[in-house]
């Protein structure tokens, strides 16, 4: 493992450390496991069509995997099929996309159902993430989506596919994120956190994981280049 002050190795572990890139290359999979690794972070996050991955024996890494990405605009049967096809092939952890359409229609029995497509392919312990595009969305909105997860047995609400033009992660949006959800589900804030000092800001929020794709320079204490 790479030398990181205690601050930021405890940052570290709460990574989803993420390659989503559509150009993204086998070779390039394998330099994000190994970079994974030595800065220790929690995981990896990979698009479906990169499993399965090897991680060196012994190491303390999980697999996250997308899921209906980046539009949610799959049928929950799709998505339910991808998901279970993602844990097959190895993955620990699923990251979803909702319908967003669907919850701006005011359809959240609909996006509740989405989710639990999903949630019935892939039974605990795997982790089931929800990726809701906040920024698309009104406070309001937010916190009838997050009801929804929770009820559909989500494990996580998350904040951003990184990939929509109004924005990644914000403070705000964790926080009202985390008071919803409570204890029931955990947050995880992602895209634009691009900084030491931003992934700080989202974990005094409530979120207790961090999608990256810059994270060598973030726990350095530099801007990274990633965009996730």
């Amino acid at each position: 493992m790479t030398n990181l002050s205690p601050d930021a190795a405890s940052v570290a572990r709460m990574i989803d450390h993420t390659l989503l890139k559509p150009e993204a290359t086998a070779a390039d999979v394998t330099a994000l496991i190994a970079e994974a690794i030595e800065l220790g972070t929690y995981s990896v996050c990979v698009s479906p069509s990169m499993l399965p991955l090897t991680i060196p024996a012994g190491a303390d890494l999980k697999v996250a995997v997308v899921c209906g990405f980046p539009s949610g605009k799959h049928h929950s049967s799709i998505k339910a099929t991808e998901a279970a096809l993602a844990i097959a092939q190895g993955a620990d952890e699923i990251d979803m996309v909702i319908d967003i359409g669907a919850a701006k229609a005011g359809r959240f029995a609909d996006v509740q159902s989405d989710i639990a497509a999903v949630r019935v392919s892939i039974p605990a312990p795997k982790v089931l993430k929800v990726i809701i595009e906040f920024a698309a969305l009104t406070d309001a909105e937010i916190v009838a989506i997050c009801e929804a997860a929770v009820a559909a047995g989500a494990d996580f609400v998350k904040t951003s596919t990184g990939f929509h033009p109004s924005g990644g992660a914000t403070a705000h949006a964790v926080r009202l994120m985390k008071q919803t959800v409570g204890r029931r589900a955990q947050v995880k804030a992602s895209g634009g956190v691009r900084t030491f000092d931003d992934a700080r800001s989202m974990i005094e929020a409530g979120a207790t994981r961090l999608g990256i794709s810059g994270s060598a320079a973030l726990l350095a204490g530099k801007a990274p280049g990633g965009t996730y």
